[in-house]
């Protein structure tokens, strides 16, 4: 793992440390890819380095804090240590304080605009005051078509300050595709002059005991699981099930991030033919997603863009066929015959896909089930992309700043060795 380096070089320990800001993580569910991607990341690497991660001391959207960890402490949880910061820890100076006081290697931020889990240590690090360390920065999707367009002047007001005051000079960026790439280096310009490509880990699926399929001529049973936002694009689903001409029963599952959005939403459901009944299931913990997708016959997410998409991983290995735009890194679904990647720009398209499915004879929906199932199988086995991360990890090793890599005198807070 140290390729021969000795074992002073990471201060006394045999694995290098990733101090890894994210502003949810588990126990938390809400927040959706970002949770999943840092956890399977854990769980993938986290004997070859240790991760140190900092988060909120809440779910997304609660009002309270986890009931079930210690709050402005460091705690084990899988492979990594979480620190869980209240909101006065979630501070300038608080921010600084924690990053001074825990060594590592390398500073992980999992955003581009989030304020506490990305902003914050930028500035600490810009102002000099905490360890120039090896930063890597993965936007998550931010750069998207569809995700960049929410808020835009916003955001772009940001990306120019940024790029004034040099927050994000000598960072490498991770792109989860050579799209995701592509996304960032016409975003950002000259600032992203290292870009690598690092995929996303899905989860290990685990066996779903799945019902028989149902017999054609009873409603398709289609699921929407996700946040309700914009960027997911639930009314642009309920606008194709206003068009089709099969009966469809479809559910809908999922935090509501975008409480203005989701009245909208509901308003589209008085805008369904009798033959199509829709309904709300409300929140579902990880620990039942599959089971809960394996009860229906075609996950349904025709998102504005994804720079992974777990549930989508999630959705096939519980076998069900995706049908989804054609803005995730999740392509040709259909000659694969585990699904449809569709463009937006036409939901004709999307109409006639549901219609094929509907009409499927209960041995072709065995069959598909099966062929997704292995296709999910497949994709989290492979190597590849865990190698592709772990290089990530190792080359940044290598982008030491400056001439030292002593800690600022005075750091009398430091994690246990």
């Amino acid at each position: 793992m140290n390729s021969g380096r000795p074992g002073h070089r990471f201060s006394g320990r045999s694995k290098p440390r990733v101090l890894t800001f994210v502003h949810y993580y588990l126990p938390g569910y809400k927040a959706g890819g970002p949770v999943r991607s840092i956890a399977n990341l854990v769980s993938r690497l986290g004997d070859e380095f240790e991760f140190w991660i900092v988060t909120s001391d809440r779910d997304a959207h609660d009002e309270e804090p986890y009931s079930d960890v210690r709050i402005d402490e460091w705690n084990a949880v899988g492979k990594a240590h979480v620190f869980y910061a209240s909101l006065p820890n979630q501070r300038l100076g608080a921010t600084l304080r924690l990053i001074r006081a825990t060594e590592h290697e390398v500073l992980y931020l999992n955003s581009f605009f989030s304020f506490a889990s990305t902003i914050r240590p930028l500035v600490v690090r810009r102002l000099g005051l905490a360890p120039r360390r090896p930063l890597i920065v993965a936007p998550r999707g931010e750069f998207s078509q569809g995700a960049l367009g929410l808020k835009l002047l916003k955001k772009r007001v940001y990306m120019a300050a940024a790029r004034v005051l040099g927050l994000y000079r000598g960072v490498i960026w991770q792109a989860s595709s050579e799209h995701e790439a592509e996304e960032i280096r016409s975003a950002l310009g000259r600032v992203a002059e290292q870009v690598v490509i690092a995929p996303d880990l899905p989860s290990l699926p685990e066996p779903v005991l799945t019902p028989p399929p149902q017999e054609s001529g009873h409603p398709l049973r289609l699921v929407f699981l996700s946040r309700v936002s914009p960027m997911k694009n639930l009314d642009y689903a309920l606008r194709v099930l206003a068009r089709v001409q099969i009966p469809v029963e479809f559910t809908v599952f999922g935090p509501v991030s975008d409480a203005v959005y989701w009245d909208e939403c509901r308003g589209l459901f008085t805008d369904l033919p009798s033959h199509v009944s829709v309904r709300y299931g409300g929140l579902v913990p990880h620990d039942l997603v599959a089971p809960t997708l394996a009860n229906h016959d075609l996950f349904f997410l025709p998102t504005r863009g994804e720079n992974y998409g777990h549930v989508i991983h999630e959705a096939l290995a519980a076998g069900l066929p995706a049908l989804i735009s054609d803005r995730t890194p999740w392509r040709d679904l259909d000659s694969r015959g585990v699904g449809w990647d569709l463009p937006l720009a036409d939901d004709s398209l999307y109409v006639a896909a549901i219609e094929e499915c509907a009409a499927w004879e209960s041995s072709e929906r065995e069959r598909r089930r099966l062929r997704c199932i292995a296709y999910a199988r497949e994709a989290a086995e492979s190597d590849e992309d865990s190698q592709a991360n772990r290089q990530m990890f190792l080359s940044a090793l290598t982008a030491i700043e400056g001439p030292s890599r002593a800690y600022p005198s005075g750091d009398s807070e430091r994690p246990p060795q």
